[in-house]
């Protein structure tokens, strides 16, 4: 195996600065506007509000999602003979992999059930709401059900994203040299002493 020593500068900024955004971003509109958006006077303004800023945010976010994914598909076709050569490359590939595939469901399923939100505020009913995820004692039950969905989905993304952080830079440490040699000499002795 050959250790890659070319730098791909572009491509790690490429996942990180995307993730981060995702990250950060999905973490503020949970906290920040969610929370901004609670403190409305009016109780029926409450979920337009939040669903402004969201509708503001989106096209940020699928660039953001869009530069991470680049970024870590290039990285991975970059160092694709570490998957093979190093013991635990792959393993923590498929830990990123599932977890970037988690983290893009979720983050589709709270677009998904903020719409449901939007359509029902379009059809022009009267929603007073305590604030975005919780229901006023008068919330119609359709979006009292929407809003319990939501309440678990805006936080399972920056959870998800969150996690993809900490594995990404466990990865990071792999590529140490020291790191390399131990996994590297690792697969060697499980193709010369098979268990």
């Amino acid at each position: 195996m050959t250790m890659v020593t070319e730098r791909n500068t572009a491509l790690r900024s490429m996942h990180d600065a995307g993730l981060a955004a995702w990250f950060g971003g999905s973490l503020m509109g949970a906290i920040g506007l969610n929370g901004a958006a609670a403190k409305a006077p009016e109780q029926r303004e409450r979920l337009q509000i939040s669903s402004a800023g969201w509708d503001r945010w989106a096209p940020v976010n699928l660039a953001a999602i869009g530069t991470h994914l680049v970024g870590a598909a290039g990285l991975l076709a970059d160092n694709k003979s570490r998957l093979t050569g190093q013991r635990g490359v792959a393993a923590m590939s498929a830990a990123k992999a599932s977890l970037t595939a988690a983290a893009l469901a979720a983050t589709a399923y709270s677009r998904r059930v903020g719409h449901q939100l939007e359509r029902e505020q379009d059809r022009g009913q009267d929603l007073p709401t305590v604030g975005v995820t919780e229901p006023a004692a008068t919330t119609p039950a359709p979006v009292r059900a929407a809003q319990r969905r939501q309440r678990v989905a805006q936080w399972a993304v920056p959870a998800l994203t969150g996690a993809l952080i900490a594995v990404s830079a466990f990865a990071g440490e792999q590529q140490r040299p020291r790191s390399v040699v131990r996994g590297v000499a690792g697969r060697l002795r499980e193709a010369i002493l098979p268990r």
